[in-house]
């Protein structure tokens, strides 16, 4: 068996998509906390053996001790999250009590981290250099905590899953995403707003050289972040944490209008001031760099920004049944 935490989630739902049609697995034991009203339609489609609360899941963890892996993508995403005890106990302690688990019981540990521990990318995008960044916002510190402290388990030869690794997603957009609300990609609400208005509305700079919408971001699309992880699961690889990009930056602007472009309209941007909870804590620039993540086997190439847009667009976002 499988265990994948935050499954109904958009990334967890995807690994368990890929699961399920690439590598013919439906023993899946799918954990998560529902808070969104639709989030279920992201396990419609999906075949697994079983649900459970995220408070459930240590108590079954007791009577089954012999599982294939431990997928752990459930955390608090949400980079405006202001109640960072909260973030310590699902982000930070929830992941630790995982680790040691899959210490003392011999069992792969696969997690998700973020691209946000890098913070305005300062001192770059490189999985080899993880210390000393400083995340501009208390959910990136959150995850950044995290690797740091499983870095640490390894220095001090202290209990270790036999095989782990993290990844440091970059900007995840496609399908299954619709219960994030605005944590949910600039695609998503591309589409819906130009759906809705007529226009996309993307945020000002408010940084000097940079022009309206010319902010950059290495889009990564979730299909291609779930194949990530199932190679990882399905294969030897060094133990260790890997961004998962494109190693491309593309701006959100180049984003929008390859949305509208398939949605067979001609586009239009309206650009409006950004929020005060995001000045200062914005990155501007994020690209990964993924020469660790080739080097460690993983050779399947990463969808475009516009073959990914426009599958998303065309396959997903206008049909009746979005979810995949």
């Amino acid at each position: 068996m499988i265990v994948v935490t935050g499954g109904a989630g958009m990334i967890g739902s995807m690994i368990a998509w890929h699961l399920n049609t690439f590598s013919n697995r439906d023993d899946l034991i799918i954990v998560d906390r529902c808070k969104h009203q639709e989030q279920w339609q992201n396990l419609v489609k999906r075949r697994y053996a079983n649900y459970l609360d995220k408070d459930e899941l240590f108590s079954w963890l007791a009577n089954h001790p012999k599982i294939d892996a431990i997928i752990h993508m459930g955390a608090i995403s949400a980079t405006t999250e202001r109640d960072f005890n909260k973030l310590v106990q699902d982000n930070i302690r929830y992941s630790q009590q995982l680790w040691s688990w899959c210490a003392m019981n011999n069992v792969p540990f696969l997690y998700a981290s973020s691209a946000a521990t890098y913070g305005d990318g300062e001192n770059g995008y490189q999985d080899n250099k993880l210390t000393d960044l400083r995340p501009l916002n208390s959910y990136g510190y959150s995850k950044y905590y995290f690797d740091q402290w499983a870095l640490s388990q390894i220095q001090n030869k202290l209990p270790s899953p036999p095989k782990w690794q993290g990844f440091k997603f970059f900007n995840v957009y496609g399908p299954n995403e619709y219960h994030k609300e605005r944590m949910a990609s600039v695609a998503f609400h591309s589409f819906n707003q130009f759906k809705e208005t007529g226009t996309v509305s993307l945020f000002k700079s408010h940084k000097e050289g940079i022009d309206h919408g010319m902010q950059l971001r290495d889009f990564v699309y979730v299909k291609d972040a779930a194949s990530v992880v199932t190679h990882f699961f399905e294969n030897d690889a060094e133990n260790g944490i890997y961004n998962v990009g494109t190693g491309e930056a593309r701006s959100f602007k180049d984003l929008a209008i390859n949305v509208m472009i398939n949605m067979k309209k001609t586009p239009h941007i309206t650009y409006i001031d950004m929020p005060e909870d995001l000045q200062g804590k914005y990155q501007y620039f994020t690209e990964a760099n993924i020469e660790k993540l080739r080097a460690s086997g993983f050779r399947q190439p990463f969808h475009s920004l516009e073959d990914g847009v426009r599958d998303y667009v065309e396959h997903y976002l206008m049909q009746t049944d979005p979810y995949c």
